[in-house]
Protein backbone atom coordinates (compact mmCIF):
# COMPACT_ATOMS: atom_id res chain seq x y z
CA UNK A 1 0.00 0.00 0.00
CA UNK A 2 3.00 2.27 1.02
CA UNK A 3 4.77 1.43 -2.34
CA UNK A 4 1.58 2.26 -4.25
CA UNK A 5 1.17 5.80 -2.13
CA UNK A 6 5.10 6.54 -3.04
CA UNK A 7 4.84 5.58 -7.12
CA UNK A 8 1.66 7.39 -7.53
CA UNK A 9 3.63 10.04 -5.62
CA UNK A 10 6.50 10.20 -7.80
CA UNK A 11 4.20 9.73 -11.22
CA UNK A 12 3.10 13.04 -9.99
CA UNK A 13 5.48 15.10 -9.11
CA UNK A 14 7.77 14.26 -12.62
CA UNK A 15 4.28 15.12 -14.59
CA UNK A 16 3.66 18.22 -12.79
CA UNK A 17 7.90 18.75 -13.59
CA UNK A 18 7.64 17.57 -16.83
CA UNK A 19 4.51 20.22 -17.00
CA UNK A 20 6.58 23.09 -15.83
CA UNK A 21 9.73 22.40 -18.26
CA UNK A 22 7.35 22.62 -20.93
CA UNK A 23 5.52 25.27 -19.88
CA UNK A 24 8.57 27.42 -19.78
CA UNK A 25 10.02 26.56 -23.38
CA UNK A 26 6.57 27.48 -24.43
CA UNK A 27 7.07 31.03 -22.46
CA UNK A 28 10.35 31.41 -23.97
CA UNK A 29 9.27 30.14 -27.63
CA UNK A 30 6.29 32.42 -27.84
CA UNK A 31 7.90 35.77 -26.45
CA UNK A 32 11.29 34.72 -28.81
CA UNK A 33 8.39 34.66 -32.25
CA UNK A 34 7.55 38.17 -31.43
CA UNK A 35 11.18 39.18 -32.47
CA UNK A 36 10.87 36.79 -35.85
CA UNK A 37 10.36 38.16 -39.48
CA UNK A 38 7.50 37.98 -40.96
CA UNK A 39 5.78 39.14 -38.04
CA UNK A 40 1.99 38.53 -38.64
CA UNK A 41 0.65 42.01 -38.24
CA UNK A 42 -2.75 41.00 -39.95
CA UNK A 43 -3.36 38.35 -36.79
CA UNK A 44 -2.03 40.89 -34.17
CA UNK A 45 -4.96 43.26 -35.11
CA UNK A 46 -7.86 40.48 -35.39
CA UNK A 47 -6.51 39.11 -31.97
CA UNK A 48 -6.55 42.78 -30.64
CA UNK A 49 -9.62 42.96 -31.69
CA UNK A 50 -11.17 39.51 -30.76
CA UNK A 51 -9.39 40.25 -26.91
CA UNK A 52 -10.32 43.93 -26.67
CA UNK A 53 -13.13 45.07 -28.47
CA UNK A 54 -14.84 41.83 -27.89
CA UNK A 55 -14.26 42.31 -24.41
CA UNK A 56 -15.52 45.85 -24.17
CA UNK A 57 -19.25 45.19 -23.25
CA UNK A 58 -18.23 42.58 -20.39
CA UNK A 59 -15.76 44.70 -18.89
CA UNK A 60 -18.24 47.84 -19.20
CA UNK A 61 -20.56 46.29 -17.35
CA UNK A 62 -18.80 44.47 -14.33
CA UNK A 63 -17.09 47.72 -13.95
CA UNK A 64 -20.44 49.70 -13.74
CA UNK A 65 -21.79 47.29 -11.32
CA UNK A 66 -18.47 47.29 -9.32
CA UNK A 67 -17.97 51.18 -9.32
CA UNK A 68 -21.86 51.61 -7.93
CA UNK A 69 -21.73 48.28 -5.46
CA UNK A 70 -18.03 50.45 -4.01
CA UNK A 71 -20.23 53.57 -3.99
CA UNK A 72 -22.80 52.28 -1.72
CA UNK A 73 -20.88 50.51 0.68
CA UNK A 74 -18.79 53.01 0.62
CA UNK A 75 -20.59 55.75 1.69
CA UNK A 76 -22.64 53.34 4.05
CA UNK A 77 -19.25 52.53 5.89
CA UNK A 78 -17.85 56.61 5.76
CA UNK A 79 -21.05 57.46 6.82
CA UNK A 80 -20.57 55.89 10.27
CA UNK A 81 -17.49 58.23 10.80
CA UNK A 82 -19.11 61.44 8.64
CA UNK A 83 -15.81 61.01 6.02
CA UNK A 84 -18.58 60.57 3.30
CA UNK A 85 -15.90 63.13 1.50
CA UNK A 86 -13.43 60.59 1.28
CA UNK A 87 -15.99 57.82 -1.06
CA UNK A 88 -13.58 59.11 -4.03
CA UNK A 89 -10.60 58.47 -2.26
CA UNK A 90 -11.84 54.98 -1.41
CA UNK A 91 -13.46 53.92 -4.58
CA UNK A 92 -10.43 55.33 -6.99
CA UNK A 93 -7.62 53.30 -5.05
CA UNK A 94 -9.49 50.18 -4.78
CA UNK A 95 -10.11 50.38 -8.18
CA UNK A 96 -6.85 51.21 -9.91
CA UNK A 97 -4.50 49.20 -7.49
CA UNK A 98 -6.59 45.94 -6.88
CA UNK A 99 -10.02 45.59 -8.32
CA UNK A 100 -9.60 47.10 -11.77
CA UNK A 101 -6.59 44.63 -12.52
CA UNK A 102 -7.78 41.51 -10.80
CA UNK A 103 -11.02 41.50 -12.47
CA UNK A 104 -10.44 42.54 -15.71
CA UNK A 105 -7.56 39.42 -16.24
CA UNK A 106 -10.19 37.33 -14.53
CA UNK A 107 -13.26 38.68 -17.39
CA UNK A 108 -10.57 38.32 -20.28
CA UNK A 109 -9.29 34.96 -19.01
CA UNK A 110 -13.44 33.75 -19.08
CA UNK A 111 -14.03 34.54 -21.96
CA UNK A 112 -11.31 35.25 -24.39
CA UNK A 113 -8.75 32.69 -23.11
CA UNK A 114 -11.05 30.06 -22.84
CA UNK A 115 -11.69 30.29 -26.77
CA UNK A 116 -7.97 30.40 -27.53
CA UNK A 117 -7.11 27.46 -25.24
CA UNK A 118 -10.01 25.61 -27.23
CA UNK A 119 -8.95 26.61 -30.42
CA UNK A 120 -5.59 25.47 -29.59
CA UNK A 121 -6.58 22.46 -28.57
CA UNK A 122 -8.77 21.24 -31.35
CA UNK A 123 -6.35 22.60 -33.74
CA UNK A 124 -4.07 19.85 -31.96
CA UNK A 125 -6.24 17.13 -31.99
CA UNK A 126 -7.25 17.78 -35.65
CA UNK A 127 -3.16 17.43 -36.58
CA UNK A 128 -3.38 21.22 -38.39
CA UNK A 129 -0.41 22.19 -35.81
CA UNK A 130 1.25 19.12 -36.62
CA UNK A 131 0.51 20.38 -40.52
CA UNK A 132 2.66 23.78 -39.75
CA UNK A 133 5.37 21.52 -38.41
CA UNK A 134 5.28 19.48 -41.53
CA UNK A 135 5.51 22.57 -43.84
CA UNK A 136 8.49 24.33 -41.71
CA UNK A 137 5.76 26.79 -40.53
CA UNK A 138 7.14 28.08 -36.75
CA UNK A 139 3.30 27.52 -35.26
CA UNK A 140 4.88 29.82 -32.28
CA UNK A 141 5.66 32.70 -34.64
CA UNK A 142 2.18 31.61 -36.78
CA UNK A 143 -0.52 30.84 -34.04
CA UNK A 144 1.13 32.11 -30.19
CA UNK A 145 2.93 35.05 -31.06
CA UNK A 146 0.17 37.39 -32.37
CA UNK A 147 -1.94 36.46 -29.28
CA UNK A 148 0.54 37.21 -26.62
CA UNK A 149 1.92 40.27 -28.11
CA UNK A 150 -2.40 41.50 -28.12
CA UNK A 151 -3.27 39.69 -25.00
CA UNK A 152 -0.17 42.17 -23.42
CA UNK A 153 -1.34 45.28 -24.91
CA UNK A 154 -5.15 44.78 -24.66
CA UNK A 155 -5.54 43.31 -21.04
CA UNK A 156 -4.01 47.22 -19.85
CA UNK A 157 -6.19 49.04 -21.89
CA UNK A 158 -9.21 46.88 -20.44
CA UNK A 159 -8.27 47.35 -16.98
CA UNK A 160 -7.82 51.78 -17.96
CA UNK A 161 -11.65 51.46 -19.43
CA UNK A 162 -12.41 49.33 -16.32
CA UNK A 163 -10.74 51.95 -13.99
CA UNK A 164 -12.80 54.58 -15.78
CA UNK A 165 -16.09 53.41 -16.01
CA UNK A 166 -15.90 51.87 -12.37
CA UNK A 167 -14.97 55.38 -10.85
CA UNK A 168 -18.04 56.72 -13.00
CA UNK A 169 -19.69 54.40 -11.18
CA UNK A 170 -18.87 54.96 -7.91
CA UNK A 171 -19.87 58.45 -8.97
CA UNK A 172 -22.96 58.00 -9.83
CA UNK A 173 -23.67 55.66 -6.69
CA UNK A 174 -22.45 58.16 -4.52
CA UNK A 175 -22.73 61.09 -5.77
CA UNK A 176 -26.35 61.34 -7.82
CA UNK A 177 -28.18 58.26 -5.70
CA UNK A 178 -27.03 58.85 -2.02
CA UNK A 179 -26.52 62.64 -1.94
CA UNK A 180 -22.26 63.02 -1.63
CA UNK A 181 -21.35 66.16 -2.58
CA UNK A 182 -19.87 66.14 -6.43
CA UNK A 183 -16.77 68.02 -5.54
CA UNK A 184 -15.37 66.48 -2.46
CA UNK A 185 -15.74 63.09 -4.48
CA UNK A 186 -13.58 64.50 -7.25
CA UNK A 187 -11.18 66.34 -5.38
CA UNK A 188 -10.61 63.53 -2.66
CA UNK A 189 -9.94 61.20 -5.69
CA UNK A 190 -7.14 63.83 -7.24
CA UNK A 191 -5.76 63.75 -4.17
CA UNK A 192 -5.11 60.53 -2.79
CA UNK A 193 -4.38 59.25 -6.29
CA UNK A 194 -0.48 59.01 -7.16
CA UNK A 195 1.43 58.19 -9.98
CA UNK A 196 2.73 55.31 -8.13
CA UNK A 197 -1.26 53.74 -7.62
CA UNK A 198 -1.39 53.65 -11.11
CA UNK A 199 1.91 52.24 -12.27
CA UNK A 200 0.73 49.59 -9.99
CA UNK A 201 -2.21 48.68 -11.48
CA UNK A 202 -0.85 49.01 -15.00
CA UNK A 203 2.28 46.32 -13.62
CA UNK A 204 -0.30 44.49 -12.37
CA UNK A 205 -2.58 44.45 -15.07
CA UNK A 206 0.52 43.86 -17.41
CA UNK A 207 1.66 40.47 -15.43
CA UNK A 208 -2.22 38.63 -15.63
CA UNK A 209 -2.14 39.58 -19.28
CA UNK A 210 1.06 37.49 -19.72
CA UNK A 211 -0.25 34.99 -17.09
CA UNK A 212 -3.56 34.56 -18.53
CA UNK A 213 -2.42 34.07 -22.34
CA UNK A 214 0.61 32.15 -21.33
CA UNK A 215 -1.50 29.64 -19.62
CA UNK A 216 -4.33 29.08 -21.88
CA UNK A 217 -2.42 29.01 -24.66
CA UNK A 218 0.35 26.73 -23.53
CA UNK A 219 -2.89 24.34 -22.10
CA UNK A 220 -4.26 24.69 -25.70
CA UNK A 221 -1.19 23.47 -27.13
CA UNK A 222 -0.17 20.86 -24.88
CA UNK A 223 -3.43 19.55 -24.71
CA UNK A 224 -2.24 16.35 -26.12
CA UNK A 225 0.37 15.94 -23.34
CA UNK A 226 -1.81 16.43 -20.17
CA UNK A 227 -2.13 13.63 -18.10
CA UNK A 228 -5.35 12.44 -17.60
CA UNK A 229 -7.34 15.12 -19.85
CA UNK A 230 -8.72 12.35 -21.92
CA UNK A 231 -9.05 12.25 -25.70
CA UNK A 232 -10.50 13.87 -28.53
CA UNK A 233 -13.36 16.60 -27.31
CA UNK A 234 -13.32 15.40 -24.18
CA UNK A 235 -9.72 16.29 -23.45
CA UNK A 236 -10.07 19.94 -25.07
CA UNK A 237 -13.27 20.61 -22.48
CA UNK A 238 -11.47 19.51 -20.00
CA UNK A 239 -8.67 21.23 -20.49
CA UNK A 240 -10.17 24.48 -21.52
CA UNK A 241 -11.50 24.52 -17.85
CA UNK A 242 -8.44 23.61 -16.59
CA UNK A 243 -6.86 26.55 -18.11
CA UNK A 244 -9.74 28.81 -17.08
CA UNK A 245 -9.16 27.81 -13.34
CA UNK A 246 -5.42 27.45 -13.38
CA UNK A 247 -5.15 31.37 -14.91
CA UNK A 248 -7.45 32.77 -12.41
CA UNK A 249 -5.25 31.38 -9.43
CA UNK A 250 -2.75 32.59 -11.02
CA UNK A 251 -3.77 36.33 -11.22
CA UNK A 252 -4.79 35.84 -7.23
CA UNK A 253 -1.77 34.51 -5.96
CA UNK A 254 0.04 37.29 -8.53
CA UNK A 255 -1.89 39.87 -7.09
CA UNK A 256 -0.68 39.62 -3.62
CA UNK A 257 2.74 38.87 -4.57
CA UNK A 258 2.92 41.98 -6.43
CA UNK A 259 1.68 43.51 -4.10
CA UNK A 260 3.56 43.01 -1.33
CA UNK A 261 6.71 43.47 -3.44
CA UNK A 262 5.41 46.80 -5.14
CA UNK A 263 2.94 48.45 -2.95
Amino acid sequence: MQGNLLIRLGATSLSVLQDLGRMGIFLFQALRGLFRTPFRFGEFVKQMHFIGAGSFAVIFFTAASTGMVLGLQGYYSMHKFGAEGMLGSAVALTLIMELGPVLTALMVAGRAGSAMCAELGIMRISEQIDALDCMAVDPFRYLISPKFLAAILSVPLLTVLFDVVGIGGGYIAGVKLMGVNGGSYLEGMRSSVTNHDLQLGLIKSFVFGLLVIWICTGRGYFVHLIRGAGFGAESVSRVTTQAVVLSSISVLVFDYLLTAVLL
